[in-house]
């Protein structure tokens, strides 16, 4: 039984070891999703921002808790020779005791305005210490504004060339490619028609021709015969309608006919 459970834990530790890995991974993968490297550089500028202003209230504090300090050490010999003044006046009284309290609360005054002395010096190196942190945040806060700017417009350009690449590849695998095609594919087929309607054409006109020349034949035979009976003074056929025409008329009809017939034969 102990064999079982301890088998069962271990496997049960297991699970819930890769369970954490994979919440950790989904975790992290939706960080990565959801961080905009343009929103991210400007929160971190602004809290870079935001320190400065910390950091220099900071200094303005740590300044006037040293001006403060000074102003009470200043105060505290001012106090102490105050009193060694008073036992001067009590002994030049003949007050000895008198004497000896002032110069006891003048050693009061003289501790003090020691012990203030010694964080005045600690005050100011604080105070320097802060000043030169400031001025180094303020240098790495104009160095970020301007690195922002730069890095804020390669991200852009970066998320353009992605976006564009992201297109260029649904266009390479969707269908449009291939309705593209099966398009180019019917232009071509339609234009292949087309020369083929137009060769068949243009075998009909070389057929009416031929028709035409044989047409100019038949004119050609039946002026010859209509010339033959002119010529001959025979009356025209019983179809035609009866002649009125004067002996002038009939050689200006010769003379028509013959320049059809001339034409004719030219062409």
């Amino acid at each position: 039984m102990s064999c079982i459970s301890v088998a069962s834990s271990g496997v049960g530790y297991g699970i819930f070891d890769r369970l954490g890995r994979v919440v950790r991974a989904n975790l992290n993968s939706l960080v990565n999703q959801a961080e905009d490297p343009e929103k991210i550089l400007e929160q971190s500028v602004q809290d870079m921002q935001d320190d400065l202003i910390q950091l220099r209230q900071a200094v303005a504090q740590a300044i006037a808790t040293q001006k403060r300090t000074e102003r009470q050490a200043s105060q505290a010999d001012a106090t102490a020779e105050e009193w060694y003044r008073r036992a001067q006046l009590a002994m030049q009284k003949g007050d000895e005791n008198l004497a000896r309290e002032a110069l006891t609360r003048r050693q009061s005054y003289q501790d003090t305005a020691t012990a203030l002395k010694s964080q005045i010096d600690q005050q100011r190196s604080v105070v320097a210490k802060l000043k030169e942190n400031m001025v180094m945040l303020e240098s790495k806060l104009s160095e970020a504004k301007t690195k922002k700017d730069m890095y804020i417009a390669r991200a852009r350009s970066a998320k353009a060339s992605q976006q564009l690449n992201e297109m260029l590849n649904r266009v390479g695998t969707n269908s449009a490619i291939d309705a593209f095609t099966r398009m180019e594919e019917k232009v071509l087929q339609l234009e292949s028609q087309a020369e083929a309607i137009a060769e068949l054409n243009s075998g009909d006109d070389v057929e009416k021709r031929f028709k035409a020349l044989e047409s100019d034949g038949d004119i050609d035979a039946e002026l010859a015969n209509l010339r033959a009976k002119l010529s001959e003074g025979g009356k025209p056929a019983a179809s035609l309608p009866p002649s009125t025409s004067t002996e002038s008329s009939k050689l200006s009809i010769d003379d028509e006919l013959e320049q059809l017939r001339a034409k004719l034969e030219d062409s």
